[in-house]
């Protein structure tokens, strides 16, 4: 399974019949026109589930705890 993974991890360019045959070596037959159609069926959705994250992940990237202003917590009637 590691080789597997290592040969996977640096293939280029993805496309259905890549996918196809990746989803074979692991024992999954699944015909490429079926992975375009569940394309067309899911992308709505994970396109709007990525939406989602890009903008959590851009509202927080510029969230930073050593940036944030510090106060001090002093006595109001020390002596």
């Amino acid at each position: 399974m590691a080789n597997k993974e290592f040969k996977w991890e640096h293939f280029a360019p993805m496309n259905y019949a890549n996918l196809s045959y990746m989803l074979q070596e692991r024992g999954i037959s699944v015909n490429r026109s079926t992975i375009y159609r569940w394309f067309i069926e899911y992308a709505p959705v994970l396109r709007k589930k990525l939406r989602r994250y890009q903008f959590l992940k851009r509202c927080l990237s510029g969230y930073d705890i050593e940036t944030q202003p510090k106060t001090l917590n002093t006595d109001k009637h020390s002596s």
